[in-house]
């Protein structure tokens, strides 16, 4: 909705584009997309507490009553299963009595019984298992590893602020590259490489404003969204790093302004391993203040998979981005 004359007057999301540049004749955006800027952005990034948090999925995927959730992080396997209640636990995923892998065992009311001898826990410390704090906001679920973190520990992890609670519909999607967070980190932190890299989803991209330092550490992006054919819907974001592991895209102006993407990026392998693993945990929370929006949140569980359809086709190509940035870095090739 925009005013004209103090009355609100309809604007349609989607709007056709006047036939632009293709592919090949947009303008180069290589002298933009300087090494040093992008470097110095992730640099900024890297600094920034984590306090020792790293997501571990989504909300969702953790529901079942039975059935543990298990994943390595950072070469630490962990374990999470809910009570009864809803409750929330997580602990190390190796059995004390004789390493069973606890992720493979049963949740029996509440209880994480191993599947090998019985041992039976409820959260608390117990027969030399200990846990791990976790904290589920709704959307993902965090744990904190303070030894491969090596941070000073928070009470909380930095959770990015999202449009309000029930306001929208959120989805998450994850994949697993050969590379390191800082890598998948570093693709963020380069929105120039969208129209080039993406063209079946962005066009029309220009950075309106880059990162001046901490106090103004944001890129400012206008970019259209590809609907089909000459339709797109234009945007403009904001592009920030909250925390070493994380980054945001936010829709600042347009249709779904105050919509989020998060890019979480948890190592699966130690730090110094020859062969690097890391998950990327994207959680999309799109919102819209139009009234239709009502619609497509009663229609939540049919757009999640479209959602994460969306997002699986930007991270096939951008966890090839970061996994050729990793291959060169550590060759000592990379040219940035």
């Amino acid at each position: 909705m925009r005013k004209r004359g103090g009355r609100a007057r309809w604007t349609p999301p989607v709007r056709r584009r006047r036939r632009g540049p293709g592919w090949a004749e947009q303008p180069p955006a290589w002298r933009q997309a300087r090494p040093a800027l992008i470097s110095d952005a992730l640099g900024r990034a890297s600094a920034r507490p984590s306090g020792n948090w790293f997501v571990v999925g989504s909300s969702r995927s953790m529901h079942a009553a039975d059935r543990p959730y298990g994943r390595t992080v950072g070469g630490v396997e962990v374990v999470l299963w809910r009570t009864d209640t809803g409750e929330l636990h997580a602990g190390s995923g190796v059995c004390p009595h004789l390493g069973a892998p606890l992720r493979d065992s049963r949740v029996v009311c509440g209880t994480l019984v191993c599947h090998w001898h019985g041992l039976a826990l409820d959260g608390s410390p117990f027969a030399g298992w200990r846990p791990f704090p976790v904290h589920d906001d709704g959307v993902l679920v965090w744990v904190r590893l303070d030894e491969p973190g090596g941070e000073e520990p928070t009470e909380f992890p930095v959770v990015p602020v999202r449009p309000a609670a029930g306001s929208g519909v959120d989805a998450v999607y994850t994949a697993v590259g050969r590379c390191e967070p800082e890598d998948v980190v570093a693709n963020r932190l380069d929105p120039w490489h969208g129209s080039w890299f993406h063209p079946y989803s962005f066009v029309d991209l220009s950075v309106a404003r880059e990162p001046r330092g901490d106090e103004d550490d944001a890129f400012v992006v206008d970019v259209s969204f590809r609907v089909g054919g000459r339709l797109v819907v234009p945007v403009r974001a904001e592009f920030t790093a909250p925390e070493p592991r994380t980054v945001v895209m936010r829709i600042t102006d347009g249709e779904g302004a105050t919509s989020v993407v998060e890019t979480h990026a948890t190592p699966l392998t130690a730090m110094g391993e020859a062969h690097p693993r890391t998950a990327v945990v994207e959680a999309v929370v799109a919102t819209s203040d139009r009234r239709g929006f009502a619609a497509a949140r009663a229609a939540a569980p049919v757009l999640r998979p479209l959602m994460r359809r969306t997002a699986g086709r930007l991270w096939r190509d951008d966890l090839a981005y970061a996994e050729r940035r990793y291959a060169l870095r550590s060759t000592g090739r990379f040219p940035g």
